[in-house]
This record gives structure tokens, C-alpha cells and sequence, in this order.
């Protein structure tokens, strides 16, 4: 038995070297009946350059990475072609009114307090692709990206 636990700590150990994407204070914004498209947001920090470049979720039918950027003098959301470019040991935040992921399609409503699973897909400049599951607490509609720790906005490095 002690064998089995130590394989498998072993194993846990190996996974998480090999893990190059640190996510940290995933949310996603919930929804009304009906609507059709939320936000997921979040900080990610790579250990190597990496790109972010599919998602997928239960919850969603698609899952795109977006962008929010001035356009002459207007706010257009774009899917970001090619994917999110992570530099090596710097933060990339995904937040209102930036880059984000994109849930589309939904399945039904995302309600506050709900726990939505999403899956990442991160590609090296190898080529080689990681896939990276998170678990992101719904918040309320008019949720802003919340920084401050005393205003629960920091829950901690989480390492997926």
C-alpha cells in the first residue's frame, strides 16, 4: 500500500514539473436565464513561452480566447488569432474589458456560486500541446475583476 502512495506522489510530483501554466483566481461571470455567452478571467503565468490556444467546457458548446480592444475610438471584442502569446515568468491577466476566455453556446445558466469546470490548452514553441483543468467560481453579474485580497479577489497561487 505505502508503495502505491509513494507511485502515486511520485507521479503528482512529475505532473506538476511538467506543468508550465500556473492559473491563479479563476471566475467566471454568471449569467441571466437565456443568455447565451459569459466571461472566464484569471491570471496565468507560464514558466516557459507558451500560447493559450483552445478551451473547452461542459458548460459551453464553444470556447474561444477573446480580446476587448479600442477600434477607432470604438470597443470591439475579437477572437484572438493564433492564440494568447504567455511569456515566459510574466503574468498574463484575462479580465474585463481584455483578453478573456470566451464561453459561448451555453448549455443553460451559469448561477453564482456555481463551480465551472474549463479546460485550457496551452502550445509550446515545440508544438507540444498541455491541457490545463480548472475550476472556476461563478460571480455575480456586475463582478469587476477584484484585485484586493480583503475584497476576495486573491484565493491564493493554484497550480493546475
Amino acid at each position: 500500500m505505502k508503495r502505491i502512495a509513494f507511485t502515486l506522489a511520485a507521479l503528482a510530483l512529475a505532473a506538476a514539473a511538467h506543468a508550465q501554466v500556473t492559473v491563479k483566481d479563476a471566475w467566471v461571470r454568471a449569467t441571466v436565464p437565456q443568455q447565451k455567452a459569459t466571461g472566464a478571467f484569471m491570471q496565468l503565468t507560464a514558466a516557459q513561452d507558451v500560447k493559450l490556444v483552445a478551451g473547452s467546457s461542459p458548460v459551453a458548446g464553444v470556447v474561444e480566447i477573446h480580446e476587448m480592444a479600442m477600434d477607432n475610438n470604438v470597443m470591439k471584442m475579437r477572437q484572438v488569432p493564433g492564440g494568447l502569446a504567455l511569456p515566459a515568468g510574466k503574468t498574463v491577466d484575462l479580465k474585463p474589458g481584455g483578453y478573456h476566455v470566451m464561453l459561448m453556446d451555453l448549455k443553460g445558466q451559469v448561477k453564482d456560486g456555481e463551480v465551472v469546470p474549463v479546460s485550457l490548452v496551452f502550445e509550446g514553441k515545440d508544438g507540444k500541446k498541455q491541457t490545463v483543468e480548472i475550476k472556476a467560481a461563478a460571480r455575480p453579474l456586475n463582478t469587476a475583476a477584484k484585485t484586493d485580497a480583503s475584497q476576495g479577489g486573491d484565493h491564493g497561487a493554484m497550480k493546475h
